[in-house]
């Protein structure tokens, strides 16, 4: 570790070293796995499916984060954010446009598997490349309007990545935080709470389970629950009373988004693992049904 540079306030020095290191584990852990997913879908021609699409530009934005987290440890080692001012504006627009993109296309599956165990309708290329585009156009949206105003970004207490400024707790961020937190969480979430409710009603007359429908709502709010939580708290009260070391939790648990989502959307996908299997090994897929099926 470099020790040129003191130590960031309200932390110890293993403090900061576990930081780095969690946030090193995650971003290479999350990166390894989603990376697979996006080369299987590539070199894999059954599992290149509209379904899979969206899968596909899920782990797309997860290695985004995985990316941001990255340079987060990296800094974390170094003690200081040594990109400058604006350096920690594209970090933070970054860390927030996969962040989101991450969200929605979560929430473009879980429509999708409605529609495909309820309605029995088949998604469309089109269709799913549009899903895919609005996922991220409407994900660059809302994180460029930091950067023009309406919302800030800064540094995390850590002081060695950056994100959104809830320090403050003005009128500005209040109403961004409140159309960010309504367009891109509770809106996302309703739609996963409701399509997968519907999916559990038909697994349960049909007696045949073929998923576990609770698992991808549970790893939105427990994943992303905490900081959601911590930045709303901002929005009534002054959350600066909090030790800095105590607010870098809920980013912690934030980052470890791109590990769970692989083993929730891809590894636990029977037919995507299969496909991945054969990446792997070169043993042909004997059935290619696409149905994302999370064991």
């Amino acid at each position: 570790m470099v020790t040129a540079h003191p130590l960031p306030e309200g932390f110890t020095e293993i403090e900061v070293f576990a930081i780095g290191t969690a946030l090193l584990v995650e971003a290479l852990l999350g990166f390894c796995l989603n990376g697979l997913t996006i080369i299987s879908f590539r070199k894999i021609k059954e599992l290149r499916t509209p379904s899979n699409l969206l899968v596909l530009s899920l782990a797309l934005a997860d290695c985004g984060i995985c990316i941001n987290a990255f340079i987060a440890a990296f800094s974390s080692f170094l003690r200081y954010w040594p990109y400058g001012s604006d350096g920690c504006q594209i970090h933070g627009f970054h860390g927030f446009l996969t962040a989101l993109a991450s969200i929605s296309s979560s929430a473009a599956v879980a429509w999708d598997r409605y529609h495909h165990y309820c309605t029995r309708s088949r998604l469309q290329w089109s269709t799913a490349a549009s899903m895919m585009v609005f996922a991220w156009l409407f994900a660059a949206f809302w994180s460029v309007m930091p950067l023009l105003g309406w919302g800030e970004y800064d540094y995390e207490p850590l002081r060695t990545c950056c994100t959104l400024d809830y320090s403050k707790g003005d009128r500005n961020y209040v109403t961004f935080l409140f159309a960010l937190s309504t367009f891109n969480f509770m809106i996302p979430g309703f739609i996963m709470m409701t399509a997968y409710q519907s999916i559990h009603q038909k697994f349960r007359k049909t007696g045949h389970f073929k998923f576990n429908t609770g698992l991808p709502l549970k790893t939105l709010v427990i994943c992303w629950g905490p900081y959601c939580l911590l930045c709303s708290y901002a929005a009534v009260e002054n959350v600066m009373f909090i030790p800095p070391k105590y607010r870098m939790i809920p980013a912690l648990i934030a980052k470890t988004v791109p590990t769970v989502d692989a083993f929730v959307y891809a590894l636990g996908n029977e037919n995507y693992r299969g496909g991945i299997w054969q990446f792997l090994t070169g043993q042909k897929i004997e059935k290619a049904e696409v149905d994302n099926k999370t064991k």
